[in-house]
């Protein structure tokens, strides 16, 4: 008679609990799903569009949506089709929101790991230099690197990573505090590995949880950051553009022109919402509490 072998069930790691939790959560997967193909409209529309989006029409100057002539959404105040417009701004809003955040994320995670690991009075004046940056105007600081060192569009992905680096110094350090502790560090520290070899190869892999997380809050803010300044005239110069500085033409030809506010504040706000909404589905998927619970 055959008798059954009992099935051994694998476990699964931290990722496949974190995916399967997050397939779980429909409003996440959703933002997810908008998001990329936003991604894909906003690198592949501007090379369909037959509109340049800084060429003028003379004869459509601030015309409205249309299918007549072609301007779906019609045109802006020097006749440039505003659908080409909206896609290369968002190709540049994105590009802002993912450099900066790269940038922001090499300086936090070196400086909050480091801190975090070495500690004593390394890690005291380290984090007293968070503190007096944090005393000063974000914005303030933002403003003054670029009044001081031009409005390059490379300078703009700097200055707003360069500032923005503090609050994952602050995450990176509370975690590799803990972490530090942990029987894998302390056998890698007993077995002679250096202090940099430990914090890249056993405290910065274990910290990619809350930098996933960390990462979908901080795009839709650096976005936002890089709409103000260029709603102030800050941010990226003519003739390219971005949704901040769309929303601020549109902004200023509400009244006569509305639907040029219109296109542009709905890109906006449809990627700040998604990126919200995966930030907190990542949160929730790698919460080891609520894995717990399902």
């Amino acid at each position: 008679m055959n008798v059954a072998s009992p099935t051994i069930e694998v476990p699964r790691s931290l990722w496949s609990d974190a995916g399967y939790a997050l397939r779980r959560n429909r409003a996440a997967m959703t933002a997810a799903i908008v998001l990329g193909l936003l991604a894909l409209l906003v690198v592949f529309g501007p090379l369909l569009s037959p509109y340049a989006y800084d060429k003028p029409d003379w004869e459509h100057i601030a015309m409205p949506p249309t299918l007549a002539d072609g301007h779906l959404f019609g045109t802006d105040a020097l006749g440039r089709d505003l659908l080409s417009r909206t896609l290369q701004g968002g190709r540049m809003s994105l590009l802002v929101g993912l450099v900066s955040t790269i940038v922001s994320l090499v300086i936090g995670i070196a400086w909050g790991a480091t801190a975090g690991y070495v500690g004593g009075r390394t890690d005291r004046i380290m984090m007293r230099i968070v503190d007096i940056l944090y005393a000063l105007p974000f914005m303030f600081l933002v403003i003054l690197l670029m009044v001081l060192f031009g409005r390059q569009i490379v300078l703009i992905f700097v200055a707003i990573g360069a500032i923005n680096w503090l609050d994952m110094a602050r995450i990176v350090r509370g975690q590799t505090l803990g972490l530090k502790q942990r029987e894998f560090v302390e056998a890698a520290r007993v077995s002679g590995v250096g202090t940099a070899r430990i914090i890249l190869r056993h405290i910065v892999p274990n910290l990619l949880g809350v930098v996933v997380i960390y990462v979908t809050l901080t795009i839709p803010q650096v976005i936002l950051v890089e709409s103000f300044l260029s709603f102030l005239g800050l941010g990226v110069q003519e003739p390219m553009t971005s949704w901040g500085a769309l929303v601020s033409e549109g902004a200023q030809e509400m009244e006569n022109a509305p639907w040029m506010l219109l296109l542009p504040s709905l890109f906006l706000a449809l990627t700040l919402f998604c990126f919200n909404f995966l930030g907190d589905g990542l949160r929730d998927a790698l919460d080891p509490r609520d894995r717990s619970r399902t």
